[in-house]
């Protein structure tokens, strides 16, 4: 804990420093008990912003090889990424899979957050797309109160494709908390859905993006 402690703060200073982030609503998130970041998707980087700007621990999944690398690099990614808390996911295995939801079941029961990007992938044209129904699966079978994130900017702190990072300022908007009634793992695919396009609309409210149609897919190469 104290490792993890030490480097969310330190990750809190450097980001405060380099970018002048504006955030707003970091009153909404619970002060105890289990809570569900939903937020909209637009930088490699938006995950560790959210995990170190947080008032509370928000635990995210990140790709297992963060965690498998070699050598001296190898070893500061895996020790960076434990720090602020991301839990390995293989690649390929979707953040909705069963094996993946489990997880984060077990995180909330613990009376822990942990953070789910709705559109599944990041946003490359800015668009708001369509919220696959995994947060929607665990807002009604945890009860757990869903809080909308709006992160604007953080898009071009690195430019998709590109490995360099630009501190440029960002916001940062959290809003209240949805809560949903606790149904339990069997409800109906409508209720879910029903349930992720409000969480949606929160989501919408903060950031003003456009909304898509559809699905986001990851690009093909």
């Amino acid at each position: 804990m104290l490792i993890y402690s030490m480097t969310r703060q330190s990750i809190r200073g450097l980001i405060g420093g380099l970018c002048r982030p504006t955030l707003t609503g970091l009153e909404n998130v619970p002060e105890s008990g289990p809570f569900i970041v939903a937020s909209n998707h637009l930088s490699f980087l938006d995950s560790v912003i959210i995990q170190a700007l947080m008032p509370r621990g928000v635990a995210f999944f990140a790709k297992a090889e963060y965690f498998t690398g070699k050598g001296v690099k190898g070893k500061l990614m895996k020790a960076f990424f434990e720090g602020v808390g991301s839990i390995p996911v293989e690649r390929g295995e979707q953040a909705a899979s069963v094996a993946a939801l489990k997880t984060l079941l077990d995180i909330l029961d613990e009376g822990k957050g942990i953070g789910i990007y709705p559109e599944g992938t990041r946003s490359r044209d800015g668009l708001l797309y369509r919220g696959r129904t995994g947060v929607g699966w665990l807002a009604l079978t945890t009860g757990a109160p869903v809080v909308p994130v709006g992160l604007v900017g953080t898009e071009n702190l690195q430019p998709a494709d590109t490995n360099s990072i630009r501190p440029q300022h960002f916001e940062m908007r959290v809003g209240e908390p949805l809560w949903f009634e606790k149904t339990g793992p069997d409800h109906s695919l409508p209720l879910r859905r029903e349930a992720t396009d409000r969480i949606m609309d929160a989501i919408a409210a903060l950031t003003g993006q456009e909304r898509a149609a559809g699905y986001n897919k990851p690009p093909s190469h």
